[in-house]
């Protein structure tokens, strides 16, 4: 692989920093500079913005809406957002669901289903874990009962990160209970709006409602809304958590928060030496650096590879996850005793209340518990150990 950018990339990296710097609003980006709260307002302003200049999923092709970009172009975009400070866009929709409804759903649910996704007028949630189903999805209970034109589901799912906020649920649900666990999984697609359907709050470590738990009491789906065949949905949802997985190694992200941390690392505060004058700390920062560029060399060589993403997006979802929490307690230890306090509603733009230490301290400590998860989410770290194990090494 050549490691050296092109002509024409380097000019692309400088279109989109140029459009960055022209069009990405100053509240949103002070905002996510100062790792402050984004409201679901800036998150669809952003994507609203990026959709009138067609550069709203940088991974869809153009028939779908998408730029048409390669890997490389997806990556120095995707890395030219993180550090300028433009919000996370919506994975849910964008890099989940649309790539399972662009491959197995049928004309009429991407003609119905895409567009909302793409202007970021309809806000997706993912409805996977369980309570008992987590890491060992096969096992989920949520049913939906086969009645006429529509289906009936019942259950319940946990963890649904930004719930509160969604239109739209994708869901795997029991259909059969036959045969293996696997074969009796079908995918649905639901209006949040639908009766029966309620949503209650998980309160973080960080005071952060951040996931929910959704509960589905009698609820009426339309059979259109199931994508390809009923009891295939297992199939799909492989297909999903391959994107959902190479998706994790957020290296734009990592290497924003990396930047971050060398500019703390050479700050001189109360008087004291600076951080990069610590041996430790600089050898520490440098083994992190090279972590961090090893793994977008991987990332770049998982985007190129024509089959898509097969068994190596497990190792790009442990090395991506273990980079990041690294990272965060990097930038915990760098912020020293400041980060200790951590106060929720520092979080919010304009607060006034009482502080400890320093005020970019504030999301230090929120941020470094709220990571943990990383290694959890999008299936654990040790069963992305076993799909190594078993489909690259063949144990």
């Amino acid at each position: 692989m050549d490691l050296n950018y092109t002509p024409e990339q380097d000019q692309f990296r400088e279109e989109v920093r140029k459009f960055l710097a022209d069009n990405l609003p100053d509240d949103i980006r002070q905002r996510v500079k100062q790792r402050l709260r984004p409201t679901k307002e800036m998150t669809q302003r952003w994507q609203q913005i990026l959709f009138k200049r067609g550069w709203a999923a940088s991974a869809w092709p153009q028939q779908f809406g998408g730029p048409g970009w390669d890997a490389i172009e997806q990556l120095i975009f995707e890395e030219e957002c993180a550090v300028a400070g433009a919000p996370r866009q919506l994975d849910f929709g964008l890099r989940m669901v649309a790539p399972v409804i662009m491959t197995f759903g049928n004309e009429e649910q991407k003609e119905r289903f895409l567009p909302g996704i793409l202007s970021g007028e309809d806000w997706w949630c993912q409805g996977y874990s369980e309570p008992g189903a987590g890491s060992d999805l096969a096992s989920l209970r949520t049913t939906a009962k086969h009645e006429g034109d529509h289906y009936v589901v019942n259950g319940q799912k946990t963890w649904t990160t930004l719930g509160q906020h969604a239109d739209w649920i994708f869901c795997l649900v029991r259909t059969s209970s036959e045969g293996k666990p696997q074969q009796g999984i079908s995918f649905l697609l639901i209006d949040m709006k639908t009766p029966g359907i309620s949503v209650r709050p998980i309160i973080m470590l960080d005071g952060e409602h951040e996931i929910n738990e959704v509960y589905f009491d009698n609820v009426k789906v339309p059979v259109e809304n199931l994508v390809g065949e009923e009891n295939k949905g297992w199939t799909y949802a492989k297909f999903l958590l391959g994107h959902e997985r190479t998706g994790l190694a957020n290296v734009g992200q990592w290497k924003a928060l990396m930047n971050r941390l060398k500019e703390l690392a050479r700050e001189s505060r109360d008087g004291q030496r600076p951080l990069i004058e610590n041996v430790r700390f600089r050898d520490r920062l440098a083994q992190l650096d090279m972590e961090l560029r090893a793994l977008e060399l991987t990332v770049l060589r998982v985007l190129t590879n024509e089959s898509g993403p097969g068994p190596q997006a497990s190792i790009l979802k442990i090395r991506g996850t273990e980079v990041g929490q690294a990272l965060f307690e990097l930038l915990m230890e760098a912020m020293g005793p400041d980060a200790i306090a951590h106060i929720p509603d520092a979080l919010d733009l304009g607060y006034e209340g009482p502080r400890v230490g320093a005020a970019d301290a504030a999301p230090a400590a929120g941020d470094y518990f709220n990571m943990r998860k990383l290694s959890i989410f999008g299936g654990s770290n040790e069963i992305q150990r076993n799909i190594i194990a078993q489909m690259v090494l063949g144990l």
